[in-house]
């Protein structure tokens, strides 16, 4: 098993030392736009799990914990005090937020669009496997090299970056994080072409990130 999950994790180490430091505010918030995306995917394999195991409690707090949730409010212009919500309307209100233009938008929305086509392709039980690879390190690590970049002067970036460190809180904990609620699943390398989805929908959105 610990060679099948080198596969991912070398993925994850791609992702992790690309040119974060190097993006411009515009190909960031493009990330910003991609990842919104991942977050939609991401939530859907979580309500999956619930549905594939309905009396497993962990699984149920994951989900209390990424949908209809208020841990990340409250935030200027995008969560009320107290409000509950998924993490990926959380980032849909961030892609909304951000002033960029029609034809960068639209492009984004197509690499996001078959990413999330190539996802729902894969196998339930498959996607169901990933969330430990996701929770129980590999996306703190993915976030804490995207924190690298430089340039979050702008409302929508401001806000992305509050879903960030929310997130490599949330996730950290070895005893009481997210990855704690989801390690008894158990991943093997059919769960490689979503990690390897997920690089390509970031370095399609910000090409100089793999120059």
């Amino acid at each position: 098993m610990q060679l099948l999950k080198n596969q991912y994790e070398k993925i994850v180490d791609e992702i992790c030392d690309l040119r974060w430091p190097a993006l411009t505010r515009e190909e960031l918030l493009a990330i910003a736009h991609a990842y919104y995306y991942f977050s939609v995917q991401f939530c859907e394999t979580v309500e999956i799990a619930c549905r594939r195991f309905p009396d497993d409690r962990n699984l149920q707090e994951l989900r209390n914990g990424e949908c209809m949730t208020d841990n990340l409010s409250p935030y200027p212009g995008i969560a009320a005090a107290g409000e509950k919500m998924n993490h990926d309307e959380f980032m849909r209100r961030v892609v909304a937020m951000s002033q960029r233009s029609q034809d960068d938008g639209r492009r984004i929305d197509e690499l996001g669009q078959a990413y999330l086509a190539a996802a729902r392709r894969i196998d339930p039980d498959v996607r169901v496997a990933s969330l430990p690879t996701y929770e129980d390190g590999g996306l703190a690590r993915v976030f804490t090299a995207v924190l690298d970049a430089r340039d979050w002067d702008d409302p929508a970036l401001a806000a992305f970056h509050h879903f960030l460190v929310g997130h490599v809180r949330l996730d950290s904990n070895p005893d009481m994080g997210h990855g704690a609620l989801c390690r008894h699943l158990v991943p093997d390398d059919r769960i490689v072409p979503l990690w390897q989805a997920f690089r390509d929908l970031l370095a399609g959105a910000a090409p100089r990130l793999a120059r």
